[in-house]
């Protein structure tokens, strides 16, 4: 079996989910051949810059006009066809990619590459059977087309979305968003809060995701004056300004704090916690729902994190916080009533899919071995 992983860096997520995929299938299938690949910098390294870039721009000075885009994205094929079309030229480049590789399946994590493979089979440039894995708790018109094997997504309640969308539903599979094999693992609470200094009390997990998004100097202010005691623990990824920052105006205070920039040991800190405050990313909530952890979620972007902390709210696993004044009312909320964690916990743990990666990884086999047919729809590009 070889398997080619294409993905795109638009955050961390979707390069997360194929390494989670890959480590599945090299653990399960010792012999199988794996190579993850950033499709837009294979293609041009130029080109990755100004898409990625200006995306990554888009979300953090003028998130409003991302959400009326995803929006106009779901509501109509203008924004659609136009990204499919675009990711069609581009796609031809990838021939020598898998040419060279020769994969017996390819895994798309993200909708870029995903349109490619789709143009390439379409135009029959491409025979090799294609999975593609949403990382969001969401469907997505982005996400229909024909000519692939399968469509990977979080939950049953997806599935039903995309089949009410009239996608053929033996071609989907709610196995989760695949996270890496360590958070399956549970540490032991009283080494770890030793390991990192901090005390045995209700500890906050604050989070904004790979690139630190979500002002998390707000949350942390609203944090230092709550009424109750608590530790607080920050991730700010790569966003060194903001670890500067948060060390520098906020680290002398009565409450202990331990801040962090971009790790690996976000399973141990999730062990740690009892509450996460975050953007609900795809990536993370999956994460946090294998730890069955209480999650506040504030500054979501418009459009698919929008999506997905509706989902968690519905669903009885997060309260959604629509501002930073929010935080101390919402521990109130929680501390007054004991059985709200609880709750929370349990619905997390009911959300979670902690075998997504090694159950893609056995599909994976099948779709090498040509057991699953391509399954195609006339009314899809």
């Amino acid at each position: 079996m070889d398997i080619l992983f294409l993905s795109v860096s638009t955050g961390g997520g979707h390069l997360k989910a194929a390494e989670a995929i890959k480590d599945a299938v090299e653990d399960r299938f010792p012999e199988a051949r794996t190579m993850i690949v950033d499709a837009l910098n294979y293609i041009s390294p130029t080109v990755d810059k100004l898409i990625v870039g200006g995306y990554l721009g888009l979300l953090k000075k003028t998130p409003g006009v991302y959400g009326k885009l995803y929006e106009l994205s779901e509501a109509g094929d203008s924004i659609h066809d136009i990204c499919f079309a675009a990711n069609s030229l581009f796609a031809l480049k990838l021939r020598k990619l898998i040419d060279d590789f020769m994969p017996s399946v390819i895994v798309c994590t993200h909708t870029f590459p995903f349109h490619m493979l789709s143009s390439l089979k379409r135009r029959g440039k491409v025979d090799i059977p294609v999975a593609a894995v949403v990382t969001d708790y969401a469907s997505h018109p982005f996400w229909e087309h024909n000519n692939i094997n399968a469509l990977i997504v979080p939950h049953e309640l997806v599935k039903k979305e995309m089949i009410m969308r009239g996608m053929p539903a033996e071609m989907i599979y709610p196995y989760g968003i695949p996270i890496d094999k360590c958070f399956l693992e549970r540490k032991d609470k009283a080494e770890l809060f030793k390991e990192f200094d901090l005390d045995d009390k209700f500890t906050v997990l604050v989070m904004g995701g790979s690139l630190g998004f979500g002002k998390l100097d707000l949350v942390f202010e609203s944090l230092l004056k709550s009424r109750y005691d608590i530790q607080i623990i920050a991730v700010t990824g790569y966003n060194t300004k903001l670890k500067n920052h948060l060390e520098r105006d906020y680290f002398n205070k009565d409450k202990k704090i331990r801040i962090f920039s971009y790790t690996d040991r976000i399973s141990d800190l999730m062990d740690i916690a009892d509450l996460i405050i975050t953007k609900p990313g795809g990536m993370t909530i999956a994460e946090a729902l294998v730890k069955g952890l209480p999650m506040l979620i504030l500054s979501a972007i418009p459009g698919q994190e929008e999506r997905n902390a509706n989902f968690l709210v519905s669903n009885g696993a997060a309260i959604k916080m629509s501002d930073f004044k929010d935080i101390d009312e919402s521990f109130h909320h929680i501390f007054s009533n004991q059985s709200c964690m609880e709750q929370m916990k349990k619905a997390a743990q009911k959300l979670a899919r902690p075998n997504s990666a090694e159950n893609i990884a056995s599909l994976l086999k099948k779709l090498s071995s040509g057991n699953i047919r391509v399954q195609a729809k006339s009314n899809y590009q």
